[in-house]
Parts: C-alpha cells; structure tokens; sequence
C-alpha cells in the first residue's frame, strides 16, 4: 500500500487510498513551524492488525525529521506507538513537557 501526504498551511494527513475517502489515514496539524500536533489516526476494520497504523506514524516521523519538527501526538494510539519504541524520543513532545 501506498502512503500519500496532503499538507496545506496548517494541517495535513498521512493516508492511504483515496484522498475523500482513505483506507487509512493520520490527521495532524501544525502549530507554529516546528510542532505538529497528531489529531488522529483511523485504520479501516478490513486492515486492522496489519500494521497500517504504525506505518502512517513512520511516516509522519520521517516527515518531522526532514522538516525539523516535534511532535505532540494526542492522537491515543500515535502516542502510545511513539512513547514505547526508542526511535522517536528524538521527536516526542510530552503534554508534561509543554
């Protein structure tokens, strides 16, 4: 499958299938040039458990990383992806952190 990004000033998603209609998708916002704020993460019931999810928060990662962003994911499942794997405590902005 195949992961697209839709980004506007401030707001933007991950997803995969069609834009008006994902299979997939994260939804995020931006506050501010460095800090994206995860929203949202939806996997269709046909694909879950097959890792989708944690594919779109790899996604939104590398994108961080390129543009020199945090995030904050209050997004219940990006949060818990991001908090238990080593590799985005480079990225990881906490609610305690604020």
């Amino acid at each position: 499958m195949i992961i697209q990004h839709a980004h506007t000033d401030k707001d933007g998603s991950f997803y995969i299938g069609a834009p008006s209609s994902p299979t997939a998708q994260l939804v995020y916002h931006m506050e501010g040039e460095h800090k994206m704020i995860i929203d949202h993460t939806e996997v269709a019931e046909l694909h879950k458990g097959e890792g989708i999810g944690r594919q779109l928060v790899a996604e939104a990662a590398n994108y961080a990383r390129q543009h020199q962003v945090k995030i904050l994911p209050l997004c219940s499942f990006a949060r818990s992806v991001m908090k238990h794997s080593k590799e985005y405590e480079d990225l990881l902005i906490t609610a305690a952190s604020l």
